[in-house]
């Protein structure tokens, strides 16, 4: 059996979202890390000082247009979102037709210990473009969900984190160390998980297991919650895809904005 092209995962019915980027100022920029500059995209409301700062973790297709429309999005809510090409330095995602070779040539050869470097340094270059890193938080889709988790763990300033079906036991590779399940007792941020039912990728029994490790954990574990909508499959955010669950969707962005907001600090 082939694996579906990319190109080929858009619906025939168009439930795009296409979000205005009028009353913000957004675009790539270099981002600078020990290892070389990487490239991200940004949104902030035009003329806000010191938003707080959402890192958003981009799906495995990397930052493409829906994770910029994401950051658009959460600018007009009033953050500054960033979203760096996290793993630009192994390749590029958008040259990659079909998801397999995109995981064996890119995905697999990306180690965790990078990622969370450039997310530090992500934070950096958002300080010193006017954000206030004291409010810190973060979300990521799909590959990005796990990496949420594992930030969580890492970052000791990060107040609060939302996970988007990320995989919770297992990575994409060998580099890919540790996982959620591992890291759980061990978070400094609460993550609000939000999970399809119908994930044949992320068993509800792996979400069970996911639940049991936090409760063993601080007080930042313990304070974690997953929801799982039942009838949702995996990507059910994705709006340009078929597993887009609109209803579902919306719930969940409303549940993500109301998570923020209960652990920002002032």
């Amino acid at each position: 059996m082939t694996s579906p092209s990319i190109a080929s995962i858009t619906s025939s019915t168009d439930t795009t979202v296409h979000t205005t980027a009028d009353g913000l100022r957004h675009g790539m920029v270099d981002i600078a890390c020990d290892n070389g500059p990487i490239q991200g995209y940004y949104a902030v409301p035009e003329g806000q000082t010191n938003p707080p700062l959402v890192l958003v973790i981009q799906e495995i297709f990397g930052v493409h247009d829906h994770i910029k429309d994401v950051c658009r999005r959460l600018a007009h809510e009033g953050y500054m979102a960033v979203a760096p090409e996290l793993y630009q330095r192994q390749g590029d995602a958008s040259k990659y037709g079909n998801i397999q070779a995109l995981i064996r040539d890119v995905v697999a050869k990306v180690p965790d210990e990078q990622v969370l470097a450039d997310l530090d340094a992500a934070v950096r270059w958002a300080e010193s473009h006017g954000a206030d890193t004291a409010r810190l938080v973060a979300t990521g889709f799909c590959w990005g969900g796990r990496l949420v988790w594992l930030y969580a763990a890492h970052n000791p300033t990060c107040n609060a984190a939302v996970a988007w079906y990320g995989r919770l036991a297992r990575g994409h590779g060998p580099l890919q160390t540790r996982n959620p399940i591992d890291v759980a007792p061990m978070l400094h941020a609460p993550v609000l998980g939000l999970y399809g039912g119908k994930d044949d990728g992320i068993p509800l029994d792996e979400v069970k297991s996911m639940e049991s490790a936090l409760e063993q954990g601080g007080p930042a574990s313990q304070m974690s919650q997953i929801v799982v909508y039942p009838e949702a499959n995996h990507a059910f955010f994705a709006d340009y895809r078929p597993s887009y669950r609109a209803d579902d969707a919306h719930d969940a962005w409303g549940k993500m904005l109301a998570w923020f907001e209960r652990y920002l600090v002032e």
